[in-house]
């Protein structure tokens, strides 16, 4: 069926055509025409943010809590430059998003008319694709498109740019059904005969390893039912990204921790030695494979993506699958029961036997102190807190984030939001709102650092305006504390404003903001007042007053590899010197 509407009627009708619930944004002179239509209407629920790059981080904390795509609405100019970041992020860490932007009339574009920005050419290389949409008989179509491309494939960004005369003018709308890109066709299906091959090479294998990333999770909940079930069939340990944590449990016997630059020693030890590996949904950045020469080096590399452009990007593989992972993991299990296969039980148990070995070095370890909150303490009270609850957790970035990588144990997929790729600071807080609107009843925490949450800090607005009970646990060092550390490591401690000398009063703050603020200095009190952050039913900021100095262990230096980490018991300066490359230098 086609209807008669205007461009901006269109946009709407086409959020509900798919399923949109809730539109996160900021209205504008461009997109005025839109935003009169969603006061007209109560299907889809409009979340107003303080600045369109929390409107863009809310929306990737639901797409990513959710499986669903975020949906974003701005305004021309600044509204849409203000998008930059969010979408950028998206893109890197692999998250459907949908934003809709306004634009200056067709026949003001390229005049410098007030708030026009060139934004299908600032935002090009920074989304999946995008569109500028000229005339109104092409907007039912574009707008479906954009849907089907952000959410199939591999997951990303995508840009409708819509001039205000184009939401003004009428035309024919039509249903998503008609609609289908002519020339995107992601390939779902992996060839069988190379999964059958993965399968003998890793039932043959003498040290084989697992390791996933946020792939398995933008794939769903079998997916990684999958996962679990391959590594139950096979016994074989399993590794993950920063953005996998979650698809294998954290307690599960086969779990050696995350992977990379903050990884676990025992879970980079075995991918340095490891004679097989299955790569599943990952795209081996840099802050995982360390010196790429030197990424394990003996092992026979399989790799598993739906992306074609990952294969063979930064790591050469032996053995490449394009496909859906749930699909081609689904492929694997049948073939790996249907064949009987095993892995060789003596070499397991040998290859267990030295995981056991390096796991006995325990490279979390970190002293306790009685007087003095330890960050990585703080995070295993609030873990243990959490337990009895449905629990959602964002991060901003730095030290924080790694600390809740390592110490916070993640059971379930969609349960961890966090900036991976770009390294967003300001992500967390409106990340923890966008997960609190789709999960109204859950436990949302952002854990955060006392200058990254200072980045879009206005967003306790917006949780407090839409009573969205988002708590804000601060590790408040009083610095940029992965940026101190590398100034410690590597320029000589000279601590170049790193040091936030005027931090806000968090507690004030939030209660300026119509909040709840509260403070612990003291390791004996912490769990009390956790608890009492859990119960209270409105936005909490806890600034959490930790150990000023704490570094993030274990670390790979830049530029060296997975058998040369630092170690908590290693890491002084006579092994951080060491550390350091010929050159006199790390790359950061």
């Amino acid at each position: 069926m086609t209807r008669e509407m205007t461009g901006a009627g269109m946009v709407l009708q086409a959020l509900k055509d798919h399923g949109v619930e809730y539109l996160f944004g900021y209205p504008g002179g461009a997109i005025l025409p839109i935003y009169d239509e969603i006061f007209q209407q109560d299907a889809v629920k409009h979340v107003l943010v303080r600045h369109e790059q929390g409107a863009g981080h809310a929306a990737e904390g639901y797409a990513r809590s959710t499986g669903k795509p975020g949906v974003v609405l701005v305004t021309s100019g600044p509204g849409a430059t203000n998008m930059v970041t969010a979408l950028t992020d998206a893109m890197m860490d692999s998250i459907p998003l949908v934003c809709i932007t306004g634009q200056v009339p067709v026949a003001l574009i390229g005049s410098d008319a007030f708030q026009e920005c060139d934004t299908v050419g600032i935002t090009r290389p920074c989304t999946k694709h995008n569109w500028l949409v000229r005339r109104i008989e092409d907007l039912p179509r574009i707008l479906h498109e954009a849907f089907q491309v952000a959410t199939t494939g591999r997951p990303g960004p995508v840009v409708v740019d819509i001039p205000k005369d184009v939401q003004f003018a009428t035309g024919e709308y039509h249903g998503p059904s008609r609609v289908e890109h002519k020339t995107y066709r992601p390939q779902i299906k992996g060839d069988m005969a190379s999964i059958r091959h993965a399968a003998e090479l890793l039932a043959s294998a003498r040290r084989p390893i697992l390791f996933t990333g946020g792939g398995v999770i933008n794939s769903g909940p079998e997916a990684c039912q999958l996962l679990r079930e391959l590594v139950k069939l096979s016994g074989v340990p399993i590794t993950s990204t920063l953005m996998g944590l979650g698809a294998y449990p954290a307690s599960g016997d086969a779990w050696l921790g995350m992977l990379g630059m903050h990884g676990t020693y025992e879970a980079n030890m075995a991918m340095h030695d490891c004679d097989v590996m299955v790569a599943i949904g990952v795209r081996f950045d840099d802050r995982i494979t360390g010196r790429l020469d030197a990424f394990s080096p003996n092992s026979t590399k399989i790799h598993i993506d739906i992306d074609p452009s990952s294969i063979n990007k930064n790591v050469q593989v032996d053995l490449p699958i394009i496909g859906d992972v749930g699909h081609v993991l689904e492929d694997l299990v049948r073939i790996w029961r249907s064949s009987a296969l095993k892995v060789d039980e003596k070499s397991m148990k040998a290859w267990w036997k030295q995981i056991d070995a390096w796991r006995a070095r325990d490279s979390l370890a970190y002293k306790p102190n009685s007087d003095v909150i330890m960050p990585q303490y703080a995070i295993q009270r609030l873990y243990e807190a959490t337990k009895g609850h449905d629990t959602y957790i964002t991060t901003e970035v730095g030290q924080h984030q790694m600390w809740a990588a390592q110490f916070f144990g993640f059971e379930e997929p969609n349960r961890f939001m966090t900036s991976g790729g770009l390294g967003t600071m300001g992500y967390g807080l409106p990340a923890a709102i966008g997960v609190q609107v789709a999960h109204r009843d859950s436990l949302v925490i952002d854990i955060a650092g006392d200058a990254s949450i200072l980045m879009n800090i206005q967003e306790m607005s917006t949780a407090v305006q839409h009573e969205l009970p988002v708590k804000i646990f601060i590790l408040n060092n009083q610095y940029m504390g992965m940026v101190r550390q590398w100034q410690q490591l590597l320029h000589g401690n000279r601590l170049s404003h790193s040091y936030t000398e005027s931090l806000p009063d968090f507690v004030k703050l939030a209660d300026a903001y119509g909040g709840v603020g509260m403070q612990c200095s003291k390791p004996g009190d912490l769990d009390d007042a956790i608890a009492e952050m859990i119960s209270i039913k409105r936005p909490v900021v806890f600034d959490c007053r930790v150990a000023n100095l704490t570094n993030c262990f274990p670390m790979i230096p830049s530029g060296k590899a997975h058998n040369e980490m630092l170690l908590p018991d290693e890491a002084n300066d006579e092994a951080v010197a060491n550390a350091i490359s010929a050159e006199g230098k790390m790359l950061v």
